[in-house]
């Protein structure tokens, strides 16, 4: 065949698409796949094998099991979970292309499209994994001393000066963000009082054990396994510095959305159809089964069930029923991807000084936060649409945050940066 014979097939092949238009396109797809499908075009995923990145915590859950159980294939995609050793690593492998996607900080992806905390890439956030289920974890010798919550660790920070180091899993994350704020708002400065460094959340344990950390901020089960190592206890947890806080995200670069808009949504549906079935409380315990085998969290079952299920013991003789245990769905409240939730994430990035000027704070959450797309996935998924991008929490601190005025928001903690 002549160039020139092809070229002519080739245009006319193009027409053809053209004039047949969607519906036609859409018969040659997979019927099962066309069921889930999103119904305004051609929505066939360009892009049908997905790597999506996860730390060994008990929130990747919604990744490995849209996998595992087969929510993917309803949407005519492939997700191939990539377990990651720290998010160092998972941000510099989102930001150079490795992975299509990770079950992320919020944080880590608000700090990588303002060039803090890694290289500057315009990121996207797709939706929320999760809500609550982390916890600030103390050392037994803390205990032995009297510091078993936030007002007796200050207590003795001053009556005991020394080098005092807490751990968090990223600069700009969540658990930093956790921690610091947990801190301060016992008169802690997390950066003059105590020394902070940054681990791995499945290397919180071992650092613990051998005496080179007083606590740390992680994700379950690490906080249950300090527990049940002898380490350390859990001196709060994160539901209770911020109940129903943003957790983790299913995030990936700008980049991958423009090029792959089909394949961005059909993750959304199928993480949202996994969140479903994680949140049904008759389904967790199998959950937490899978989510322990050695190539997801490498963890005895019991330190993954029993707060997956709400029930928690600090280890210092506490013991209760959480109604606010890790989230992932709520009728849709969990991963909706509320522009007030990374706009916070920015204002205590300003107020610790890893921002030296103030963003126009909504101007970067509407870059990042895909709420168009992840409405699309919502709508097709029967998922419940918040009315509005932004909601209004009250902190421990009985501070008010509703996304209003951020400026004046990082301003106004008495300790900051």
């Amino acid at each position: 065949m002549t160039t020139d014979s092809k070229n002519s097939r080739r245009d006319f092949m193009k027409k053809g698409a053209t004039l047949l238009g969607a519906g036609a396109l859409m018969s040659m797809v997979d019927p099962a796949i066309r069921v889930g499908a999103w119904a305004a075009g051609s929505d066939a995923p360009e892009k049908t094998e997905v790597k999506i990145g996860f730390i060994p915590l008990t929130d990747c859950a919604s990744v490995v099991i849209a996998s595992v159980m087969g929510f993917d294939k309803k949407y005519g995609i492939k997700i191939v979970p990539s377990k990651e050793a720290s998010w160092a690593g998972v941000r510099d492998k989102l930001v150079n292309g490795e992975l299509d996607a990770s079950h992320v900080l919020y944080g880590l992806i608000y700090g990588v499209q303002l060039g803090i905390g890694g290289p500057k890439k315009d990121m996207s956030v797709l939706m929320s994994i999760n809500n609550n289920g982390q916890a600030i974890s103390l050392s037994n010798q803390l205990k032995t001393k009297g510091a078993v919550d936030g007002t007796s660790l200050a207590a003795l920070i001053k009556k005991e000066p020394r080098e005092y180091i807490f751990a968090q899993t990223f600069p700009t994350g969540t658990h930093a963000m956790w921690l610091y704020y947990w801190l301060a708002s016992y008169g802690i400065n997390p950066f003059s009082d105590v020394k902070n460094i940054t681990v791995p959340p499945p290397q919180m344990i071992a650092n613990m054990r051998v005496g080179n950390m007083d606590g740390f901020c992680v994700g379950e089960p690490w906080n249950a396994r300090a527990i049940r190592d002898n380490v350390g206890f859990t001196a709060v947890t994160s539901q209770d510095i911020w109940t129903n806080h943003p957790e983790k995200v299913l995030g990936t670069t700008a980049e991958f959305v423009q090029k792959y808009p089909n394949t961005a949504r059909a993750m959304i549906m199928a993480m949202l159809d996994a969140s479903k079935y994680i949140d049904e409380m008759k389904n967790r315990s199998q959950v937490a089964k899978i989510i322990a085998e050695k190539s997801y969290v490498n963890t005895d079952f019991d330190s993954i069930e029993d707060r997956m299920m709400g029930q928690y013991d600090n280890g210092n003789g506490k013991k209760w029923q959480d109604a606010n245990y890790m989230k992932f769905y709520a009728d849709g409240a969990v991963n909706f991807p509320y522009l007030s939730d990374g706009m916070w994430f920015l204002t205590q990035h300003k107020r610790w000084g890893l921002l030296k000027e103030d963003p126009d704070y909504l101007a970067v959450a509407k870059k990042v936060n895909q709420i168009e797309l992840y409405k699309q996935a919502a709508t097709q998924t029967k998922t419940p649409i918040p009315k509005d991008v932004m909601r209004t929490s009250k902190l421990m601190d009985g501070s008010v945050w509703d996304g209003k005025n951020p400026k004046a928001y990082a301003a106004s903690f008495k300790i900051k940066a």
